[in-house]
């Protein structure tokens, strides 16, 4: 997702004292299509976040106790995933649960071969459908501990996930105006999607990758830590102007793709293509849990000076029509009636094919200063998307305090691929640099 300022609270939940919890209710349509997703295949749509700090862990007690008094009045939280009646071909529901239960939620891990293989086979592991779909974890590492946040990507985006972080930490930076889900009474027009454009966004442009086809049922994971004084010297290597954050990152995947040899061989195919979710959240209110983002196709150029690549990337997200394209497909997919039919599905598979793009390139930041529980300091987060179908790659970049954590994502027999990309992503980061 791309980045923007965020305010470290929670838009309220919780039903108002003396009133009953509502009753089941059909999921929107982009939480129901992730839902329905989970069982393509051998596609899981568990998502994690990965938080590492310095210093003493806290205790299980002390960690569930602080997760029920900051999180345990949102009413997504307690949201568990299901069919009503036994058709297959039902729209999916969220049914609020019972009260808050930290002792399932909340619980110790371990990482005998280290914390990536251990975020890999979390990764790899659905979360049953009894219970509200979401763990954190608490794990230990060398310099401290690292939390662990485990979602079914139906529940929780990323900038749901980030905020949830925050309210969990202590010292967070002072609320500011930030995003609501959706607009208020009296707005402006809302953005449309012209026909034109709306053709355009189902063409194939993608170039397939090598490794695409289908995905196996295991997961690798690698990262990088980048400073973040290197993303913000190469955001300055353009002579039109500061480039942003997620610009660099994108233009540096691209490089990385090209580096690895990952990219193809076939020129007259149409080129690499990132699928980019982008947050369509207003700007004055809080942040609402839940999936509120569209994903905007971005092309990955190939060229082999850093800094075209760079200038292409930035030209083509900074257009003025680049928010409003993802604002106008987000309200498209939220008209969609509430039932499934062959077009629809079809589409879905579709979107889900290397044609339609080549790999998931996400970024977020947190817009905070220094955050900790007691006296531990949270040094990063990385962000570790589910699979598609056929797209056997995904990529992060989140930005916290005074780094970057780079992430790379493949299922296991491109183990190899996970464990270099992010390391030459950092590579791109440090030559675009003038």
């Amino acid at each position: 997702m791309t980045p923007h300022p965020r305010p470290a609270g929670l838009a309220p939940e919780a039903p108002a004292p003396g009133t009953e919890r509502p009753a089941a209710r059909p999921m929107p349509p982009l939480d129901a299509w992730m839902y329905r997703d989970q069982n393509s295949g051998t596609i899981c749509l568990t998502w994690c976040l990965v938080a590492w700090f310095q210093g003493a862990p806290p205790s299980l007690p002390e960690l569930r106790g602080r997760v029920l008094r900051r999180w345990g009045h949102h009413e997504r939280l307690s949201l568990t995933p299901g069919t009503p009646g036994a058709a297959p071909d039902a729209w999916p529901e969220w049914t609020p649960g019972p009260d808050f239960d930290a002792g399932h939620h909340v619980v110790e891990s371990t990482a005998p071969d280290g914390l990536e293989a251990r975020a890999a086979q979390l990764l790899a592991q659905p979360l049953g459908p009894a219970r509200p779909p979401w763990q954190l974890h608490l794990l230990p590492t060398d310099e401290g501990f690292a939390l662990l946040l485990r979602t079914h990507h139906a529940l929780l985006d990323g900038v749901s996930a980030i905020t949830l972080l925050r309210a969990l930490l202590d010292a967070p930076a002072p609320a500011v105006p930030g995003p609501r889900a959706r607009p208020a009474p009296g707005r402006a027009e809302p953005p449309r999607l012209g026909p034109v454009r709306a053709l355009a966004d189902l063409l194939p442009r993608a170039r397939p990758l090598p490794f695409h086809g289908p995905v196996d049922s295991r997961r690798a994971v690698g990262w990088s830590r980048v400073p973040l004084a290197e993303v913000s010297t190469a955001r300055d290597a353009l002579p039109s102007g500061r480039a942003s954050a997620n610009a660099v990152f994108l233009a540096a995947t691209a490089g990385a793709l090209r580096a690895a040899g990952a990219t193809g061989r076939l020129p007259w195919l149409p080129g690499v293509c990132a699928m980019v979710p982008v947050d369509v959240r207003d700007g004055d209110g809080p942040v609402v849990l839940g999936n509120h983002y569209a994903t905007v196709r971005v092309p990955l150029p190939a060229h082999e000076d850093p800094r075209r690549r760079l200038a292409a990337v930035d030209g083509f997200t900074r257009r003025a029509e680049f928010k409003r394209r993802a604002r106008a497909q987000a309200l498209l997919v939220a008209s969609r009636p509430r039932k499934h039919g062959p077009l629809g599905d079809a589409l879905g598979r579709y979107a889900n094919s290397p044609l339609y793009s080549s790999l998931l390139c996400s970024s977020v930041a947190t817009h905070a200063d220094a955050l900790g529980i007691g006296s531990s300091r949270l040094v990063g987060i990385g962000g570790l998307p589910p699979l598609g179908p056929e797209r056997a790659l995904a990529v992060t970049m989140f930005l916290h305090d005074a780094h970057a954590v780079v992430a790379a994502v493949t299922d296991h027999r491109h183990q190899a691929l996970a464990a270099r990309l992010p390391s030459l992503i950092r590579e791109e980061i440090h030559a675009m640099r003038p």
